[in-house]
This record gives C-alpha cells, structure tokens and sequence, in this order.
C-alpha cells in the first residue's frame, strides 16, 4: 500500500463530452478555474486538455498560454501537466483504400510539432502516450510509433520536462520500460495506468496489478479507470502501491445521475485515500518526489 499519495485531476479532456456535462470547462478561464479549485480541494497535479469554443478538441497554443497564465498568476499551487496526445489520431477511411480519403477525424502531426505548447509554456510534466492503440469501436487509431516516442521523450529530457509514460495496455508500458533502459527518461520514471478505455487494458483489478507489476522499482506510478470504475480504481491503485488520477476528463458523475465537478470528485478520491489510513501529497512534495524542475 502507498501511504503518500499523489493525487492527479484531469480537468477536461478531449472526449466527446462537452455535451453530456452542463459544466465541461471548455474555455481557458473555465480551464484553469477547475484546476485551482482541484489543487485546493487536494489535488496536486493538475492535467490540462484545452478546447475551441465548440467543446471540440484543440491544440492552439494561445489557449495552453492563457490556460498556464491563470493558474501561475494565481495564490494556489499545483503542478501543471500538458498532455501532447493532440496530433496523433488516424482514422481509417471506409472502401477499398482506407488511406483516400483520410477519414474526418484524422488529426495527425509529427512527434517535435506535438510539443509545440510544452518547449513554449515547460510545464513541470507533460504526457507521453507509450503506443498505439484502437480507439473505441470505430476506425478511429491513436498512432505513436517507437520512432516517434523515442524522438518525443529525447526532446522533453532536452527541456527538462517530466514525462507521465501513459500506458493503455501491457506493450505500452513494455515499451515504456524500453524509453527508461535506453536513458531517455531521467529517474524516477512516471508512469500512468490507464484502464478501461476500449480497446485497451480492462479497469479490473487484475490487469491494474499485472501492469504496476511491471513498473521498475525505481518507477513512480499512478492509475485510474474510467467511468463508474473510477472511484474502485482509485481505491486500488493505492492498495497496490500507486497513485491516484480522477476528473472530468474520465467520469463525469458524482454519484448515478448525479453530474461531478473536478473538485468534488478530487474529495471524494481524497476522502477515499484518508480513510484507507494514507496522506495525500502537497504540490511541492510531488515535486520533490517526482524530482521535477519547476521553470517558472
């Protein structure tokens, strides 16, 4: 069991939920308005997605900017976690040559363009997304090849930014294990377990506990599982020896039919970790722990 734990809030997301939550923060503001009130309620690092107007996903780096400027300028403390899967989606298009025309959704752009917003704003950790996976039950991909991945992790090393290796399932973080090996993640090596997202890993306990079996012993690691599995997952995750993530970007309910806020549910995960007898971690000391670099 982890007795210190970090608590992280993914406060948005890029799924399609913008119009299944009345309150989704879509803006800047509302952005980095739910990542201070999930650093007060507990959470000590905050994972920022941002999107156009329209709720859809977006990569716009005046957005990130406005976004970090907020939460940096304000009184509350919390560590800033970019994500750079935005570029990497492929889908397949339909007929006899899946690759004319591109499927709509098709959103791709090479490994250094992706951390356009991370060599700009470095914040303390952004995302790595340790393979390719089949994304829902669609022609929808998420690519992210060992080529890309490695051109990716040598490029944060070279900024001084903390990768979260996400792994969706085993050969991710098979291969993620590979990255720490070969010397391109700097200890200790963050890894994010990341369960129930068809067509990866199952949010069940035995896969959570196969795959924090694989992490290093030096290794860091935290785990979530989406939807009603959530809160479980949390709870597990802590059993095993890891760390917490929760947020709107993975459940968007408090209780069945009951929408969530980012904030309430880092209590309730907060609640969840106390009364399991453990402590959760402050901003700095996951900073300490994580060994970040804190640039601004």
């Amino acid at each position: 069991m982890n007795n210190e734990v970090i608590i992280s809030c993914a406060v948005t997301g890029s799924g399609d939920t913008a119009g299944k939550h009345p309150e989704l923060p879509i803006t800047p503001k509302q952005i980095a308005d739910a990542s201070i009130e999930a650093a007060k309620a507990g959470a000590a690092i905050a994972h920022v997605h941002v999107r156009e107007p329209d709720g859809k996903p977006s990569r716009n780096l005046n957005y990130y900017k406005e976004v970090a400027d907020r939460i940096r300028s304000s009184e509350t403390d919390v560590v800033l976690n970019f994500t750079t899967g935005m570029g990497g989606d492929f889908e397949v298009g339909t007929g006899k040559d899946p690759l004319n025309p591109v499927g709509a959704n098709t959103d791709m752009i090479d490994a250094l363009s992706r951390l356009e917003h991370v060599e700009e704003l470095l914040p303390e950790i952004c995302t790595l997304d340790c393979g390719s996976l089949n994304f829902g039950d669609s022609n929808m991909t998420f690519i992210h090849t060992p080529i890309q991945l490695r051109t990716a992790a040598k490029k944060m090393q070279e900024l001084g930014v903390k990768p979260e290796m996400e792994a969706f399932e085993m050969g991710h973080l098979w291969f993620a294990n590979q990255l720490f090996k070969e010397g391109f993640i700097d200890g200790p090596p963050f890894y994010q377990i990341c369960l129930g997202i068809p067509w990866g890993s199952p949010a069940t306990t035995s896969a959570m506990k196969a795959m924090a079996e694989m992490v290093p012993t030096e290794g860091i690691w935290s785990g979530f599982g989406i939807g009603r599995s959530q809160m479980p997952m949390a709870a597990q995750a802590v059993i095993l020896g890891g760390n917490v993530r929760v947020g709107l970007e993975d459940n968007l309910y408090l209780k069945k039919g009951v929408f969530a806020s980012n904030a309430q549910l880092v209590e309730k995960a907060r609640c969840i970790v106390e009364d399991m007898g453990a402590s959760i971690l402050s901003p700095q000391q996951t900073r300490e722990k994580l060994k970040l670099k804190k640039h601004f």
